[in-house]
């Protein structure tokens, strides 16, 4: 016992020792935390930090979409017409809900190639099922999406435990599926869709009456004051720094002049169109998912490091097939919003540049092709670049192989961007 009494002794001698050093120890918190609670003069301060150490965000891609709109605006007036913008917002949904899948893959720094002809062979399959065959257009809806998911699946069996280069599998795919989709479509190669079926509709249904939009607009608003109230009441609650009740209302106030603009900019047009609508309600869901969830840590976790995710216990061959299995069910979703547009399924769905522009539209608002950096609302963002460059070209009259050129040269910018902050990055530490 005394032998007892004395390493406890020792270790109370030991525990005291530097108790000034001890202290600090356990109440030091990381400057970066306290910027919520310095209000707006702590986010000026950690915006130059960020800037100086190449953390540049989604900063240069609205940027870039604020001079595509001064640029054409200049030289046409209809650029920013509420038809205009009402047309731009339902033309990049299709390629907007393709390019959330790819954002998935991507954050694992891995690529998928096949989701271009995924969303053919959706949008061919759903189009047999309801208007050869005469299934519900429900019913049609949910095998073509369950398939996409299915298909993405099997992709991420053959690199997760198989192993093979994920380029590879997903090129094989391109191909594959698209043999499927000319082979489902027959000899006709065309199948037109009822317009004022549910597939028709998704893109051309509007809420026409003034107060959906504004509705809308007021229940965005409302949600995100009263989640960032709360959030906020949570964090004070165990005592981590949290954001000043100013800085809470200041983004409320922003994002009540943009959400109520909107609104406005559709009323004066047809109204609010379902598949913007669509498009947002997915794009809050699957930024939820990343940011909030075990799951979504899981994915940027892997991103980041491969081993070391799997030394922390992370499976890291489920976490790869879902991610391959949500990039397919995406690219689904977004054929059929594609078909809706042309109502029909034909043998030119998900070919010529979609997949590219998927791609580039994930890249271009900001996910990192390294890997570990990027946020579903980057689609949202990339993909109102490249439609805003198509459409501003086209009021124009600029030729086709003029609107491709200058897509690349975007994309090889962000692209040169995104080298250059991450060299950056590792020169100031933060990589």
């Amino acid at each position: 016992m005394s032998i007892d009494k004395t390493s406890a002794a020792a270790q109370d001698e030991h525990a005291v020792e530097n108790p000034e050093a001890a202290a600090a120890a356990v109440t030091a918190v990381d400057p970066r935390l306290l910027v919520r609670e310095q209000g707006l003069a702590g986010y000026l301060g950690e915006f130059k930090r960020k800037m100086k150490a190449g953390e540049l965000g989604s900063l240069p891609v609205v940027l870039g979409l604020l001079i595509i709109c001064v640029v054409f605006q200049s030289l046409n007036s209809n650029f920013l017409s509420a038809q205009n913008i009402s047309d731009i917002t339902v033309t990049m949904v299709g390629t907007g809900m393709i390019s959330v899948g790819i954002v998935f893959v991507l954050l694992l720094g891995e690529i998928d190639l096949s989701v271009g002809s995924i969303s053919g062979a959706a949008s061919a399959l759903a189009a047999v099922l309801a208007v050869n065959q005469g299934w519900p257009e429900w019913a049609a809806i949910l095998v073509a999406v369950g398939a996409g998911v299915a298909i993405g699946a099997l992709h991420g069996f053959f690199f997760a435990v198989l192993g093979a280069p994920a380029f590879a599998v997903t090129l094989a795919g391109l191909l594959f599926w698209l043999g499927f989709m000319l082979k489902v479509l027959g000899e006709n190669g065309t199948i037109n869709l009822d317009s004022d079926g549910l597939i028709g509709k998704l893109t051309t249904y509007f809420f026409a009456d003034v107060a959906a939009a504004y509705g809308l607009a007021a229940v965005v608003v409302g949600v995100f004051f009263v989640s960032s109230f709360l959030g906020n009441r949570r964090r004070e609650a165990v005592g981590v720094p949290s954001r000043p009740l100013s800085d809470t209302l200041l983004r409320t106030g922003l994002l009540a002049v943009v959400s109520f603009a909107a609104a406005f900019m559709y009323n004066q047009y047809k109204g609010l169109p379902l598949a913007t609508v669509v498009f947002l309600a997915f794009l809050i869901a699957t930024d939820f998912v990343l940011r909030r969830t075990a799951y979504g840590r899981k994915i940027f976790a892997l991103g980041g490091s491969v081993e070391a995710s799997r030394r922390a216990g992370i499976n890291v061959t489920a976490v790869r097939i879902s991610v391959f299995a949500i990039s397919g069910g995406f690219a689904a979703i977004g054929g059929l919003f594609l078909a809706s547009k042309i109502a029909s399924a034909n043998q030119s769905a998900g070919t010529g540049d979609l997949l590219m522009n998927a791609i580039a539209a994930a890249v271009i608002g900001g996910t990192s092709l390294f890997g570990g950096r990027g946020r579903t609302w980057n689609a949202l963002l990339g993909v109102l670049v490249i439609v805003s460059i198509q459409y501003g070209l086209q009021l124009e009259s600029i030729a086709e192989p003029v609107k491709y050129m200058i897509t690349a040269a975007v994309l090889l910018t962000t692209v040169v961007i995104d080298s250059i902050t991450r060299k950056t990055q590792k020169t100031a530490g933060r990589a």
